[in-house]
């Protein structure tokens, strides 16, 4: 069978090759929070405690659904393990937090739905290809985005928010947005690879996510699609240098970045003023000041795993009261992870991205039957989304789940590819799949 081939079923049986291709697709749609949060929401959006409580319910199938598929692959999970502890590692910390956590039942609820997210993740990563990943997602993500637009237009009032923006089959407007930016990402890369043979499919689901984004009005998800398109076209030409080139281009995109960074972090604000535009980011600028405070205070451990953000915690009552709404978040991950975890957490998470975005480079470049350019670019752009909304470390969440299988993915894969590229004695005999046995 080929690898980069989603199976079939033969005869009248189901093989248990379709039952993980459509798990992985309902699971991934689950998690994305479609249909049933609007459904289940007030007309501004809030979900009350007996909505939560319901929506609690579907998480239970795909945690089965996972369970089941890592016991068929343990062998494959094991490797998967072994070839990135620091994954295994951080995945610990939600659980040791409840030692310290101001708030130990949240902390360990939370926990251990983050817990099924991350081994989801090790589902995703070891049972599909990067192209198998990529035909689930243009499947699941198009059809929230075509959809969005149809309900959009046969309901306005449903798919609308308060304000008139468009939130389409999600909660709210900024959700929205995040995965029109994903899917915008999706549909450019099944136009680029061209062996899937969806290119017409791709340009309508392409424009279904354009009319999703621009309609939602989430400048997060904007400058995250701007920048996917730049990663793009750096991670294209990365692939076509020499050696020696690829050093140059990294080099450059590096400082550029670091130039971009220093510039938005000086001029951004009195640029926003010039324009008339709000300057706080919506509200963003005053509570990083004083969620910084309140990290500061427990800058080695944190509150513990998102036991910050509840009511029972007086610190964020009073940072409520101060701003003069309810903040569910830090709107910034890696703020988000200090308050979690300290520095304690965040070393290891930044000990790995490196390392992360590194391999995902060299199976780009080396490794070009599998198709690792959105990958690559996926990565980075949850990266930038996660500088103004909190995506790191959220549980029943698809995004962080796509994040965290990209990093095993690239672990996993890139040991093999390195072996390949040795010399021919010690090459593996029949490729990168037979070092990980995808069937």
């Amino acid at each position: 069978m080929r690898v980069d081939s989603l199976g079939t079923a033969s005869g009248p049986t189901i093989s248990w090759r379709v039952i993980e291709c459509w798990g992985a697709s309902i699971s991934i749609f689950l998690q994305a929070g479609a249909f049933l949060p609007l459904i289940l929401s007030d007309a501004d959006g809030t979900l009350s405690e007996s909505a939560k409580s319901m929506l609690r319910l579907p998480c239970f199938p795909v945690y089965a659904f996972t369970i089941v598929i890592l016991i068929r692959n343990f062998p494959q999970f094991l490797t998967a393990l072994r070839r990135n502890l620091i994954v295994p590692l951080i995945l610990v910390l939600p659980f040791l937090s409840t030692l310290w956590s101001i708030a130990p039942p949240t902390t360990l609820r939370r926990a251990i739905g983050l817990l099924f997210c991350v081994l989801l993740s090790y589902v995703l990563a070891i049972r599909f290809t990067p192209r198998q990943l990529l035909f689930l997602l243009f499947v699941t993500l198009g059809t929230c985005s075509v959809l969005s637009v149809v309900i959009s237009l046969v309901s306005p009032a449903l798919a609308s928010m308060p304000d008139g923006s468009m939130r389409g089959v999600f909660i709210h407007k900024n959700v929205l947005g995040w995965y029109a930016a994903l899917t915008i990402l999706v549909a450019t890369a099944v136009l680029i690879d061209g062996t899937l043979g969806l290119r017409r499919t791709a340009f309508i689901v392409l424009a279904a996510g354009v009319i999703c984004l621009a309609s939602s009005g989430s400048m997060t998800a904007i400058i995250a699609t701007s920048v996917a398109y730049c990663l793009i076209g750096f991670y294209s030409l990365l692939q076509r240098s020499s050696s020696i080139g690829r050093v140059v281009i990294v080099l450059f995109f590096i400082q550029l970045s670091l130039g971009i960074l220093i510039s938005l972090h000086e001029f951004l604000v009195p640029a926003l003023e010039a324009l008339g535009k709000d300057a706080t980011l919506t509200g963003r600028v005053p509570l990083w000041e004083l969620v910084d405070r309140e990290i500061s205070d427990r800058w080695f451990l944190g509150y513990g795993y998102q036991a910050f953000w509840t009511t029972a915690n007086p610190e964020a009552t009073h940072m409520w009261l101060k701003l003069g709404w309810p903040a569910p978040h830090a709107h910034n991950g890696y703020r988000d992870i200090l308050l979690s975890f300290g520095i304690t957490g965040m070393i290891p998470f930044v000990l790995m991205l490196p390392q992360a975005i590194r391999r995902g480079a060299v199976l780009h470049c080396h490794d070009t039957q599998y198709g690792w350019l959105w990958l690559n670019v996926l990565t980075i752009m949850i990266l930038v989304m996660n500088l103004t909304e909190s995506i790191f470390f959220v549980q029943n969440d698809a995004i962080f789940i796509l994040f965290t299988a990209a990093i095993i993915m690239f672990s996993l894969y890139a040991p093999v590819v390195s072996l390949s590229r040795s010399p021919p004695r010690q090459a593996p005999s029949r490729g990168v799949a037979s070092g990980l046995q995808i069937s």
